[in-house]
């Protein structure tokens, strides 16, 4: 199996400071790297059990959302490649690239087949080692958040896309009222840790979970990093009652 090595290593992710005022910097990028290549082995299993087999089903829509005459499109924070390798068969004629901070994490895609369906590619989300305008669409599937300095993040984003082209993130976000979403937040910080320890039995990773969740932006203001990235034409779909959300913008002309 041939993963390229890009750029230098960042977090999911790449350089930045701790912000959990603001929301739009995340933790050190080397700190998550090395979580995610703890937890490979059991990533898969884990994402499927704790969402009910429900990222499938966000998978498929965003894969979907996407414009049928993308032709080269690349899938950030890939992981395993799950989103990748949905893109890529919802989309024969397109060349995916599955890029991510982790090694690991993308090495665990070869029993996937994901070599053969797309290219893998271990590169910094904030240094990424593409031309300008290079892409048809950019997708990030429960990875912005892991971003050390959003802002940074979504900029570069948009300076790989072509003018007009879509970019497609899929996430958690902080929610707004406590007491309407008291499930939502009684799951995230007691049920999910629990069962993430004790089939990874790492302690540490299914902590950063919910805290990463619970220090990440608002929906409206990353509505306002999208703008302030260059982003219009901003949709936004709620997945199971705004468990997870979908960001569809497009690239100003």
């Amino acid at each position: 199996m041939k993963i390229a090595a890009l750029a230098g290593a960042g977090a999911g992710g790449g350089a930045g400071k701790t912000g959990p005022t603001t929301g739009a910097e995340g933790p050190p990028a080397a700190q998550v790297r090395g979580m995610f290549a703890r937890i490979a082995p059991t990533y898969d299993l884990l994402n499927h059990l704790l969402s009910a087999g429900r990222d499938r089903a966000w998978r498929r829509t965003v894969a979907a959302s996407l414009e049928g005459r993308a032709a080269r499109i690349l899938d950030l924070c890939a992981g395993t490649g799950d989103l990748a390798l949905e893109i890529a068969r919802q989309k024969p004629q397109a060349a995916v690239v599955a890029g991510d901070f982790c090694f690991e994490m993308l090495a665990r895609g070869r029993d996937k087949g994901l070599p053969e369906r797309a290219a893998p590619a271990v590169c910094d989300a904030l240094r990424l080692p593409f031309a300008s305008a290079s892409f048809d669409a950019v997708t990030v599937a429960f990875g912005v958040r892991n971003f050390e300095d959003v802002s940074r993040g979504l900029a570069e984003m948009q300076r790989v896309l072509r003018p007009g082209a879509t970019l497609a993130v899929l996430e958690f976000f902080r929610r707004n009222s406590r007491w309407r979403d008291l499930p939502y937040l009684l799951y995230f910080r007691h049920v999910l840790p629990r069962v993430g320890r004790l089939i990874s039995r790492d302690h540490e990773a299914y902590n950063y979970l919910p805290q990463s969740v619970g220090r990440f932006v608002t929906r409206s203001e990353f509505e306002s990093l999208l703008q302030r990235a260059g982003f219009a034409a901003i949709r936004r779909r709620e997945m199971n009652a705004g468990i997870a959300t979908l960001y569809l913008a497009r690239k100003s002309e």
